[in-house]
């Protein structure tokens, strides 16, 4: 009778033995030690403590798992709190207890009893889930580490830049067994061709006890290489002295490869277009030589014929033919600047980016008869690397012309729009040559792929101008076939 009026009392006035329990020495202690929440403590863990207990004493049963208490081991543990100072938590759950049953002159032997059994049930509870805790954290921590091992390429050196430890992906991507690299200076893998300037930095970075960043060639056991992206920090000691060097490395061999591929496209780009615009500088020079070569043979014409040769006709001749060199002498500028490399951004309208671009084509539409339109309803400044996106507007004019003579079309047509679109300017190149075949639209921004029969395309002009929009530029570019021919679609941000 007396356990049962006890739990009475407790279930009417909880907040006693609360204010009891978290007010004892070793509590307060634990509390201000670990920055514990005094209100979270009291509101979300004490009272669902006490309801447990309560419940398990009522109905006479062995103490369970409580949900309650499982989340209160893992608050107390995310705070770093050691077994044995969960046992001082609950002693003083225990002592409140007590404390309670002597205010209400309870002395019974078989409560006392019943208080011990039920502290031991909780804490032996308490310890079990904190043990599995621990054995959970420990488990995922040695998978964790397994997975770094496996899958990290991780090296430490001493102050002299010899090998403490590495990774077993350290030891896979470098051809070498741990026990061949440990104790070794990491030069062992140092590649030749590697800048003695990166090492210079690298080496006075960390050693002032900075972190270091860059990429890094590194030569295999067998010779080959293989590149890295490195991240290097110091350890420190107590004293905040320089004591170790951790590396945590990412393999980019694969994307120096691609990156060395695509330099390689470029520049075989860059032949393929300066050889299409030899062959445009002779035919924009074809027509002014043969003026220069009448001109010059109009001169012993005219003295066969007057006898003597004028001044003014003399001066007449001279002019003429000075016109047509300085006009041939343009043209060698203009493919000159063409070739000249970009090395900042340049504001432009569209309008003259589009002139100057088919300015170099101008002789080749004329001696073909293929007309060019072009209409313009944009007044914004575009930033851009002119003379790629010249190199893109030439291509795309070009292959147009290509195609419609390709396939001998009566009247050829290129038409220019350019208009903006939100906060992009839009372009586009369309013809009547009849258009690409269906299951070729996908293929033709690929490098090498060409859709001309004569085998004269390179198959490089359109993978250089996706690349120019769409990496340098920041933009995109798309191809569809018309009811007459192909549209480029190119969107290009304004600024």
């Amino acid at each position: 009778m007396q356990i049962n009026h006890f739990i009475e009392k407790i279930e009417k006035d909880k907040i006693s033995i609360i204010r009891t329990w978290i007010s004892s020495d070793s509590v307060i202690k634990l509390i201000n030690d670990y920055s514990i929440d005094k209100d979270l403590l009291i509101k979300r863990y004490a009272f669902g403590v006490i309801d447990h207990y309560i419940q398990a004493v009522k109905n006479n049963q062995k103490i369970e798992h409580c949900p309650v208490i499982i989340d209160f081991i893992k608050y107390l543990k995310k705070q770093n709190i050691k077994a044995s100072e969960l046992f001082l938590l609950w002693s003083s759950f225990k002592n409140a207890l007590m404390n309670f049953a002597f205010e209400l002159n309870i002395q019974s032997k078989e409560l006392m009893e019943k208080i011990v059994y039920y502290y031991e049930e909780i804490f032996s509870s308490i310890l079990d889930i904190y043990s599995k805790s621990i054995a959970q954290v420990e488990s995922a921590l040695n998978k964790s580490i397994d997975i770094v091992d496996k899958y990290v390429i991780m090296s430490r050196t001493d102050i002299n830049g010899i090998i403490i430890s590495v990774s077993a992906a350290f030891c896979k991507i470098s051809g070498y067994e741990s026990f061949e690299l440990i104790g070794k200076s990491h030069n062992i893998l140092r590649h030749p061709d590697m800048s003695k300037k990166v090492f210079a930095d690298l080496w006075n970075t960390i050693k002032s006890g900075n972190m270091w960043q860059g990429e890094i060639i590194n030569r295999k056991k067998n010779g080959d290489s293989y590149w890295i992206k490195t991240t290097i920090h110091p350890n420190f000691d107590n004293r905040g002295n320089v004591i170790s060097y951790d590396a945590v490395n990412v393999d980019i061999s694969s994307q120096i490869e691609l990156k060395n591929q695509q330099n390689l496209l470029v520049e075989q780009s860059k032949s393929a277009a300066m050889g299409e615009m030899i062959s445009m500088i002779a035919h924009q020079w074809r027509q002014p030589l043969q003026a220069v070569s009448i001109l010059i043979q109009k001169l012993p014409l005219l003295k066969m014929v007057n006898g003597d040769i004028s001044d003014e006709m003399l001066d007449d001749v001279v002019n003429q033919v000075s016109s047509q060199l300085d006009y041939m002498s343009k043209t060698v500028d203009d493919f000159r600047d063409y070739f000249k490399p970009n090395k900042s951004k340049e504001e432009v309208f569209i309008k003259d980016v589009i002139e100057k671009s088919m300015d170099f084509l101008a002789y080749l539409f004329k001696i073909n008869s293929i007309e060019v339109k072009y209409q313009n309803s944009s007044n914004s400044c575009l930033k851009i690397y002119l003379n790629e996106i010249v190199q893109v507007f030439i291509n795309l004019a070009k292959n147009s012309c290509d195609a419609i003579l390709e396939k001998s079309i009566e009247h050829g047509k290129i038409d220019i729009h350019t208009y903006e679109d939100k906060n992009s300017l839009i372009i586009e190149f369309e013809d009547n040559a009849g258009g690409i075949k269906s299951n070729l639209l996908d293929k033709i921004f690929d490098p090498y792929f060409s859709t001309k029969n004569n085998k004269n395309g390179t198959g490089l002009g359109l993978y250089m101008s996706k690349t120019i929009i769409e990496e340098h530029s920041g933009g995109k570019i798309n191809v569809y076939n018309t009811d007459f021919g192909t549209k480029f679609i190119i969107k290009l941000p304004l600024k």
